[in-house]
């Protein structure tokens, strides 16, 4: 396919074409090799080496790319190879995680490599949407004060936040974080911080920072399941992080497990969070061990302290929550059919969401098909990783916003 055919014209990308896919496959191509020849790109994408020098001349001619010496082993005769990456400079973006206890924030170059990171610790469990955007001022200045930078610097922002997250129009319907609902968050964050903001679910950015940073590089499809203050999920399929239609879908936590069951902080009943979630653990360890007479931010420790030592009130209120959560990956590896469920989150801490009973769960209600068991996997990432997967969702969204043209950000 020549260049003509793709939309360039004597003044090169004409927008509205097919070239546009064309040229994020190029873009990425570049972003996951980190340094590739053109000669290697036409070859992996099936695309005329014409096309490839004419997009890639665009690419930097916009400072998106450079040119640099390809890495050769051996003896090379003749003429240097060329090899094209990532632009380190021509952008930077930052990247945050709204939790309960600490936002945390990075800054990443136009290649990913992190140039700050921060973390300013929350004092309320609930605030008012006016304290988290405050809140995220103050640890963005932070992190652009370690990093020699101004606001003027950032070309893009991404936030995780825990809830329910429209992402494409920037709206949270709900989260634990905040008292209000329907929060236009995005768009409150433009007008203070005066840079395109993106936001989503924390746990759809921790399977971005899986794809982008971890053993996701390697693996085509694979499901991130969080356990923290509540549980949540993120979906990659064919490489690409997986949204609903909607934007806000892939509320594992909420996935109903008993009809008419115990009360949700979601507002309904029967939610697969209300049974594993920490407040639900704490919930009946009130009624079963009233006798705990640690902080309120202590008592899980506690609780599982017990269990270990033996109590038995204590180990049945964590058996139950291992076996629900068994049957509840079980329902996710028969609708999807992953390569590998990833754990991921501040309650692994605590064995009983991946011991041995639950991962029988898991397999003994998974559909039986002759192939091997899907592969579970451990995964401990610190918050500084939850927010450079947001600062990932920003670059990608950021990128998707150079290449093709649109003014939307969303």
């Amino acid at each position: 396919m020549e260049p003509e055919a793709l939309g360039y014209g004597p003044r090169g990308l004409q927008s509205g074409t097919r070239d546009e896919t064309v040229i994020e496959r190029i873009f990425q191509q570049i972003r996951a090799e980190g340094e590739t020849a053109r000669v290697d790109i036409a070859r992996n994408l099936g695309i005329s080496a014409a096309t490839v020098t004419t997009i890639t001349a665009d690419l930097m001619a916009r400072g998106l790319i450079e040119e640099t010496a390809a890495r050769t082993t051996g003896t090379v005769r003749g003429r240097p190879r060329v090899a094209l990456r990532l632009r380190s400079q021509a952008h930077v973006v930052a990247g945050l995680k709204l939790g309960d206890r600490m936002t945390t924030l990075v800054l990443i170059d136009f290649q990913g490599r992190q140039l700050a990171e921060t973390a300013v610790p929350q004092i309320a469990h609930f605030t008012d949407t006016g304290s988290i955007v405050r809140l995220i001022e103050k640890t963005l200045d932070l992190g652009l004060a370690q990093a020699g930078l101004t606001r003027e610097d950032i070309s893009a922002i991404g936030v995780g936040v825990p809830g329910f997250v429209d992402a494409r129009a920037g709206l949270i319907h709900w989260s634990p974080l905040l008292n209000d609902r329907m929060v236009p968050l995005r768009a409150l964050l433009e007008d203070t911080l005066n840079c395109p903001v993106a936001i989503d679910n924390d746990a759809n950015l921790l399977a971005l920072a899986e794809l982008w940073f971890g053993v996701g590089r390697a693996i085509r499809d694979f499901i991130v399941v969080t356990i923290e203050q509540g549980v949540g999920m993120g979906i990659v399929i064919g490489n690409r992080l997986y949204q609903g239609t909607r934007g806000c879908g892939v509320e594992f936590g909420h996935m109903k497990v008993q009809p008419e069951g115990a009360l949700c902080r979601c507002g309904q009943r029967g939610c697969l969070e209300a049974y594993v979630a920490d407040y639900a653990l704490l919930r009946e360890a009130e009624m079963a061990l009233p006798h705990m007479t640690t902080q309120p931010q202590d008592r899980l420790d506690e609780l599982f302290a017990e269990a270990k030592a033996g109590n038995l009130a204590a180990r049945s209120i964590f058996r139950r929550a291992g076996r629900l959560f068994g049957i509840g990956l079980a329902n996710i590896v028969n609708i999807f059919d992953p390569e590998l469920v990833i754990l991921s989150g501040e309650q692994l801490r605590y064995d009983y969401l991946y011991s041995q009973e639950v991962r029988e769960m898991m397999e003994a209600n998974s559909l039986v098909l002759g192939h091997p068991p899907v592969e579970l996997r451990l995964h401990k990432w610190e918050d500084q990783l939850w927010a450079k997967g947001a600062a990932a969702f920003a670059m990608d969204r950021l990128t998707h916003r150079l290449l093709v043209g649109e003014q939307e950000y969303a």
